[in-house]
C-alpha cells in the first residue's frame, strides 16, 4: 500500500499492508484529514516516526468480529490495554500503556490502511458523508470541554482561537445556552461563527474582563496570557491546546504577578481537555447542528500529500483532506 512516511522528513512510499494483530480490525481508509497536531509531528514533536494521521474515516475489511465487515468507520485514537488500574477505574484515554493513532507508537491513517482495535470502533451513520465523518474526532475533543466543566446558561463563556478546534468549541458551546463570545485573528473564519449567531472579535477588541469560563484553543503564548486576563476570580480557564513553545516569560510575568501566582491568587480553576466522546459527536453531525463544511479548505490525494502538508501550513488555512 502507499503510505505518508515521517521519519525527519515527509515522503510517500510503498509498504506492507498492516496484519492486525488479535482484536483489531483492517481498515481501508477513505478520507482523512491534516490537524495542528500532525504538523508539530512534522516539526518533530514527539521525535515521531511512522505513519502520521488520526482523523480519518474508513471501511472495515478484516475483523475479529463479522459484524463489522462493510461498516463505514471512524475510530478513537487512545488504544488502551483494557486490564491495568487505570482503564479499569474507566479512564482508558489514560492508560499508561496506551498507543496513540499516528502520534505515539501506533501507525496512523494516513495510508490506503490501517489496524485499529475494534472497541475503539464507530460505525459511521448514513446521513453523514465522509467530508463530514471526518471531523468526529476534533468535534468529540471540543465535546469534552462540556464533560469536564459545567456550563450554565446565565455564563459568559469565551473561545480565544480560530483555527479548526476553536471554531468547533465555539459551536458547541454556542448550544448550551450561554453567552458566548469567540475571538480569533482572522474576519473570514469567525465569519463561519457569525452565521450561526455566535458573537466574535477580532483580537479581543470589545471583550472585557471577568468571563465565567474562558476555552484556550490558540497554542499559543498569547493565548495563555489573554485567557488569563479574561476569565474572571473563580472562574474556569480551559486549555485545549498543547503548547511546545518556551513557557518562561509566561512564568516570569510582566513586573506584576506571573501566571501561575496570579492562578493562585484569583483562585482559578485550571482545566487539561484532549479526548471526547465520539457518540455524541457523530450524533451532531447527523443531525446538522455544527457547521463543519465551511471549515474545508482544501482537499488532495495521497500521492500529493506532502504538498497538502505544505499547504496546511499556510496562514489562515483550516482543514485539508486527503481523499484516499
Amino acid at each position: 500500500m502507499q503510505a505518508v512516511i515521517l521519519n525527519g522528513t515527509l515522503s510517500l512510499h510503498d509498504v506492507p499492508v498492516p496484519t492486525p494483530p488479535p482484536g483489531e480490525a483492517l481498515i481501508r481508509v477513505t478520507r482523512a484529514g491534516i490537524c495542528n497536531t500532525d504538523i508539530e509531528l512534522a516539526r518533530g514533536y514527539l521525535a515521531f516516526q511512522g505513519i502520521p494521521g488520526h482523523e480519518f474515516v474508513g471501511v472495515v475489511e478484516q475483523s475479529p468480529d463479522p459484524a463489522w465487515v462493510g461498516r463505514r468507520v471512524v475510530g478513537e485514537i487512545n488504544a488502551n490495554c483494557g486490564t491495568c488500574e487505570t482503564c479499569q477505574a474507566g479512564r482508558p484515554t489514560h492508560c499508561p500503556h496506551r498507543t496513540t493513532l499516528g502520534i505515539v507508537h501506533r501507525n496512523g491513517v494516513f495510508a490506503e490502511y490501517v489496524s485499529l482495535p475494534v472497541h475503539l470502533l464507530h460505525t459511521v451513520p448514513d446521513g453523514v458523508s465522509d467530508d463530514e465523518a471526518v471531523f468526529t474526532e476534533p468535534l468529540a475533543a471540543a465535546l469534552e470541554v462540556l464533560q469536564q466543566v459545567q456550563v450554565r446558561p446565565t455564563d459568559r463563556v469565551v473561545v480565544l482561537g480560530d483555527g479548526k478546534l476553536g471554531l468547533l468549541i465555539a459551536q458547541v458551546m454556542g448550544m448550551t445556552g450561554a453567552a458566548v463570545t469567540a475571538i480569533g485573528r482572522h474576519a473570514d473564519k469567525l465569519a463561519i461563527l457569525e452565521r450561526r449567531g455566535i458573537r466574535t472579535s477580532v483580537g479581543g477588541a470589545g471583550v472585557a474582563p471577568g468571563a465565567d469560563i474562558v476555552v484556550e484553543a490558540t497554542g499559543s503564548l498569547a493565548g495563555f496570557q489573554q485567557g488569563r486576563a479574561l476569565v474572571r476570580p473563580r472562574g474556569t480557564l480551559v486549555l485545549k491546546s498543547t503548547f511546545a513553545g518556551d513557557l518562561a516569560p509566561l512564568l516570569a510575568g510582566d513586573g506584576g504577578l506571573n501566571f501561575l501566582s496570579a492562578v493562585i491568587v484569583d483562585e482559578i480553576t485550571l482545566v487539561g481537555s484532549r479526548c471526547g466522546p465520539f457518540a455524541p459527536a457523530l450524533r451532531l453531525l447527523a443531525e446538522g447542528r455544527i457547521d463543519v463544511q465551511s471549515l474545508i479548505h482544501a482537499r488532495y490525494p495521497l500521492a500529493e500529500a506532502v504538498a497538502a502538508f505544505d499547504h496546511a501550513q499556510r496562514p489562515g488555512v483550516l482543514k485539508v483532506l486527503l481523499d484516499l
